[in-house]
């Protein structure tokens, strides 16, 4: 589907931009009857405050639990304690106890790791597939020890369609055997290109055959072209996956999901997904567990975008 024809079809063209006073002054009222699952905040959330200095991504429970989040979902990319080290077991022995403890502390739950840049699944290099995986173990056993029920990957390094869908197979069941054994769940997010074309990465996911191997569907990752870095937000894509369809095919093997916005209306809708469609989705999947918030907006601050993400999540979920 062509970008143009995508929005089109989804009745977003007419909607403008409006400032953040007006959007949090909107009195939308809806039934505070109780929600069908937990919300969860993905630290990407604030990738800009902690790469730029502002926070360290060591407050980062203290900056969820002060939004009132039930669940934290790490990115690893933003430790640069971690992935800058020259003996990364060790570093992730402190980054665990750190985290372990503020966790603790402010009484929220270790929800997953999302795991970047530790070498490519997919690539028909066996020796730099093989060295990927082992880099995955390590946050895997971080993630047992932490408590969380997941570990999200990517699956890169192939272009062509049936190099990748061998590769990903190999690893992904490497990987998912390693992770049973800890009660861990290894998922792949649609995070673009050919992860983002969902019935070439169902095909993976059904082809490990392992009960551990599952998804996190990303509202907002459904970029197939080579632009976009996956997201659908920016008009910089060229061919977008149907999101609800997307979202829908996913769903049955979710052991995640992720709420990605990028901007809001006056009503505190998001101005290119319908969030209520999608979520949709999600209850008629019979998923019960976190969705994580994942602002990536711009025109809001980081806070303010988190803010009216969570409160569109409520406000969906309550009417649902």
């Amino acid at each position: 589907m062509k970008r143009k024809e995508f929005f089109t079809q989804i009745g977003i063209a007419g909607f403008g931009i409006t400032a953040f006073g007006s959007l949090m002054s909107c009195k939308k009222t809806y039934s505070q009857k109780k929600l069908f699952f937990k919300i969860s905040l993905a630290q990407w959330s604030f990738h800009r405050t902690f790469r730029g200095g502002i926070n360290s991504p060591y407050e980062f429970a203290k900056m969820a639990h002060e939004l009132g989040f039930e669940g934290l979902e790490y990115v690893n990319q933003l430790y640069p304690d971690v992935m800058k080290s020259n003996n990364k077991v060790k570093a992730l022995k402190v980054f665990v106890k750190k985290n372990n403890a503020l966790a603790a502390e402010y009484k929220i739950k270790n929800v997953l790791i999302m795991i970047d840049e530790e070498g490519d699944l997919s690539t028909s290099d066996k020796n730099k597939r093989i060295t990927a995986i082992e880099n995955h173990k390590l946050w895997i056993n971080a993630a047992n020890q932490m408590g969380c029920s997941a570990v999200r990957l990517n699956l890169y390094g192939e272009s062509d369609p049936e190099k990748w869908i061998t590769n990903s197979i190999l690893s992904l069941t490497t990987l998912c055997d390693y992770a049973a054994g800890l009660n861990i769940n290894v998922i792949v997010e649609n995070h673009g290109r050919l992860t983002s074309n969902v019935p070439i990465l169902m095909k993976v996911i059904k082809g490990t055959d392992r009960l551990n191997c599952g998804t996190l569907p990303d509202f907002g990752n459904f970029c197939i072209s080579k632009e976009g870095y996956g997201s659908v937000f920016g008009g910089n894509c060229s061919e977008i996956y149907d999101p609800y369809k997307g979202v829908a095919e996913m769903m049955p093997k979710a052991f995640g999901v992720s709420a990605k916005s990028n901007d809001f209306d006056i009503n505190g809708e998001e101005t290119t997904l319908d969030f209520t469609r999608l979520m949709s989705s999600v209850k008629e999947a019979g998923y019960t567990g976190f969705v994580g918030v994942e602002y990536e907006g711009s025109r809001l601050s980081e806070r303010d975008g988190i803010i009216a993400t969570k409160k569109l999540l409520e406000s969906v979920g309550s009417e649902l």
